[in-house]
């Protein structure tokens, strides 16, 4: 279920086949605008009113803006994608904050990343908190359930893992070529990545900081690290 004027009138101008249907309040329909109510009546989807009482009790915000739309939950090919010449996708280990995990799917969606990975222990990615979080991208990304990275290293996909510090880790600004086929691996919110995958991972990179602050939040550090090797020059 996704909620707000913003996020459905989205859904309904990239995703309309995905969209089952549209619950409006009684009370939202005066102050629907223009643009936004022809978008809603075009769509083939079934729609519903109802008065705001009840569409409070459908909705699980505390401020309901008065429209939702229930949504198909989006499949994907994960061999489709692993088989592409380039992918350049993120893996998350017990990413436990929903907030967080929404972040990264918009962020990701956002720097055009190939595709998500997420360990079971992770926030379900259709919590009501990470719908919200994505703002109505959470069907622009595939996102898939991963136990390690040790099926993306079958398929020729270099491991890079995010690190607050330690041995071993290289300032991400001294990388300057990034693989054909990347996966940027990070930890959970508080223990960071396992002893496992950061065995596993082709390269262990840090961002600096500066100002005496310890760490970066997790979803910071995947915009930071997706647009950094986004952008740079492809090796092998």
């Amino acid at each position: 279920m996704v909620e707000g004027a913003h996020a459905v009138r989205d859904l309904l101008t990239r995703y309309p086949e995905q969209i089952l249907t549209i619950v409006t309040a009684h009370g939202y329909l005066p102050k629907e605008g223009a643009g936004d109510r022809l978008v809603r009546l075009a769509s083939s989807a079934q729609q519903y009113s109802c008065p705001d009482i009840q569409f409070s009790k459908l909705s699980d915000l505390e401020a309901p803006q008065g429209i939702l739309a229930v949504v198909r939950q989006p499949t994907w090919d994960e061999g489709e994608i692993l088989r592409q010449p380039t992918v350049l996708g993120i893996f998350g280990e017990q990413l436990q904050d929903p907030a967080n995990v929404g972040a990264i799917i918009r962020t990701a969606a956002a720097l055009n990343a190939s595709a998500l990975w997420l360990t079971p222990e992770s926030a379900d990615v259709y919590h009501p908190k990470v719908v919200r979080a994505t703002s109505g991208m959470l069907l622009a990304l595939p996102i898939f359930a991963a136990q390690d990275v040790s099926g993306l290293i079958r398929h020729d996909c270099q491991i890079f893992a995010a690190e607050v510090t330690g041995a071993g880790t290289v300032s991400i600004d001294e990388i300057h070529q990034a693989p054909r086929k990347l996966v940027l691996a990070v930890g959970n919110e508080s223990r960071g990545l396992s002893a496992q995958i950061r065995r596993q991972a082709t390269t262990r990179f840090t961002i600096p900081l500066s100002r005496d602050v310890e760490s970066l939040n997790v979803a910071a550090t995947v915009a930071i690290a997706t647009f950094y090797f986004s952008r740079l020059p492809k090796g092998k």
